[in-house]
C-alpha cells in the first residue's frame, strides 16, 4: 500500500485478542494509530477506541475472499490496517492475505493465539495437541485425529458447533470423551465449560469459542486409525470395494505424503482415496466412478470417515479434463477399457507413481505387457480368511491379485 508519503508500505496485519486494545504492543498501537485504512470484522473493530486512530473503518464484506482482490485494489494508494484474530498466520487472515500478495507485502504482528491461550488454561502441551478448524469446514474432519487418551483441540465455527460435535463424539464410539468449551478467551467475558459429548448440558453461548476434546473410546467400537486397511465394513455401498488387506497393500505402493494429490480411477466406494486422504489431513484426492449412486455412496462415506474434502468425479478419462496432474494415480477399474491406460499414464507428472491392480486373466496379461512397456514392479497376493466350516474352521481363499507399480521417469 502506498500512504501520505508517497512512499510503498507494506500491509500492517494486526492481530487481536478479545481483551481488545489492552492487550496490543506499543508496536501494534502505533501501527494502528497511524494507519488511513483499518480493515476487520465488525466485532474486531469495535475494539479498537474511537481515540486509538483517526483511519476509515472497513467492516469485511460476505464472502470475504472474494471480495479481497477489489478492497486491496480500491485502498491500494491508502495505508493499510488488517486487523485478525490472535495470530494472524494461524486459521487467520494473515495466511489469505499472504497467498494473495505475498509474504513480502505484509507486516505481521501477531497475538497469542486462541490455542495457546487454550493450552495455557487447561496445562496441556501445546506441541503436543493437534488442532483441528471447523471453521468454514465440516465438523467431521476432527474424526481421523480421534484415538483413545488423545487430547485435540477443535476451533468453533459458531455457537452451535460445541453441541454439533459432542452428537459427531457420540455416534462414532467416543461419546465418554471429556468436552471443555472455552469461550471469550483472554477477554473480560472468558468462561469455561465442561461435560461429555454424550451427555452435554451446555446450551449454546458464545460463537467465540474454542472445544478441548480428551477423548475416551468406547471398547466396543472398531478402531479407526489414519494406518491403511480399516474394517470392511467401514464402508457403506455395493460391495465394490477393494478389500481390507489389498487395500493396505496398496496404499503402500502408492506411498502417500503430505500435501500430495492422488486420481482413483474406478472409485467403487471410495475406500483408495478416502485412506489416502486418512494418512495426513494435507493429503487431496478426486475419485472417479462412472456410476452415479457409486458416486453419492464414496461422497457419504469420505464424510463419515472425516475427509469430506475428497473430490468425487464422473467417468474417466472424460472427468480428466483440467484437472492438475497428480502425485500419484490408482488403476483399480477400467484397466482393460481402450485407451484408459494411456489416458492416465499421460496426465501422470514426471515422477508420479501408478498403482494398478488387476483379479482377471485379460488385466494380469495387460499388466505384463504395461511392465515390458515401462518397468515397474509386479507383485501378486493371495488373501485367506479364516470362516467357520460346521464346528471347524478353515481357510476361504480371496481372489488373487496382481499389482503393478511404476514411477514415471518422464
Amino acid at each position: 500500500m502506498t500512504g501520505t508519503s508517497g512512499v510503498s508500505e507494506p500491509i500492517l496485519v494486526v492481530g487481536i485478542g478479545a481483551d481488545g486494545w489492552d492487550g496490543l504492543s506499543g508496536s501494534a498501537r502505533r501501527g494502528i494509530a497511524a494507519s488511513e485504512v483499518l480493515l476487520g470484522s465488525a466485532r474486531q473493530l469495535a475494539l479498537i477506541p474511537q481515540d486509538g486512530t483517526a483511519a476509515a473503518r472497513v467492516a469485511w464484506p460476505t464472502p470475504l475472499v472474494p471480495a479481497l482482490p477489489g478492497l486491496l485494489e480500491q485502498y491500494s494508494a491508502r495505508r493499510l490496517c488488517v486487523l485478525g484474530s490472535g495470530d494472524p498466520m494461524f486459521f487467520g487472515i494473515g495466511v489469505t492475505l499472504s497467498k494473495l500478495v505475498g509474504a513480502q507485502a505484509l507486516r505481521v504482528i501477531p497475538q497469542p493465539s486462541s490455542v495457546s491461550l487454550a493450552c495455557a488454561r487447561l496445562g496441556w502441551a501445546l506441541q503436543e495437541t493437534p488442532v483441528v478448524s471447523a471453521v468454514g469446514r465440516p465438523v467431521e474432519t476432527v474424526l481421523p485425529e480421534l484415538a483413545h487418551g488423545r487430547r485435540i483441540l477443535v476451533l468453533s465455527a459458531d455457537e452451535h458447533t460445541p453441541v454439533v460435535l459432542a452428537e459427531l463424539l457420540a455416534r462414532n464410539g467416543f461419546g465418554e470423551s471429556g468436552l471443555t468449551v472455552l469461550e471469550q478467551l483472554g477477554g473480560p467475558g472468558e468462561r469455561v465449560l465442561t461435560g461429555t459429548a454424550a451427555h452435554w448440558p451446555q446450551v449454546p453461548g458464545d460463537p467465540l469459542n474454542l472445544i478441548a476434546i480428551d477423548a475416551v473410546a468406547d471398547s466396543t467400537v472398531p478402531r479407526l486409525t489414519r494406518l491403511p486397511g480399516l474394517p470392511d465394513d467401514a464402508y457403506a455401498g455395493d460391495g465394490q470395494l477393494t478389500k481390507s488387506e489389498v487395500r493396505a497393500l496398496t496404499l503402500s505402493a502408492l506411498a502417500p505424503a503430505p500435501g500430495e494429490l492422488l486420481w482413483d480411477v474406478g472409485g467403487g466406494s471410495g475406500t483408495i482415496a478416502i485412506e489416502w486422504c486418512r494418512t495426513d489431513p494435507a493429503c487431496r484426492a478426486v475419485t472417479f466412478e462412472r456410476i452415479e449412486p457409486r458416486r453419492k455412496q464414496i461422497a457419504e462415506n469420505a464424510t463419515a470417515l472425516g475427509v469430506p474434502g475428497v473430490r468425487v468425479l464422473g467417468p474417466a478419462p472424460e472427468s480428466f479434463a483440467e484437472l492438475p496432474a497428480p502425485d500419484a494415480l490408482f488403476l483399480g477399474g477400467g484397466l482393460t477399457q481402450p485407451g484408459m491406460v494411456e489416458a492416465c499414464w499421460e496426465r501422470l507428472r514426471p515422477g508420479g507413481r501408478l498403482v494398478a491392480n488387476a483379479v482377471t486373466a485379460e488385466s494380469e496379461s495387460l499388466l505384463l505387457q504395461l511392465t515390458a512397456r515401462h518397468g515397474g514392479t509386479l507383485r501378486r497376493f493371495q488373501i485367506y480368511r479364516a470362516e467357520a466350516l460346521g464346528g471347524f474352521t478353515s481357510w476361504r481363499p480371496q481372489l488373487p491379485v496382481v499389482q503393478w507399480s511404476v514411477v514415471k521417469s518422464d
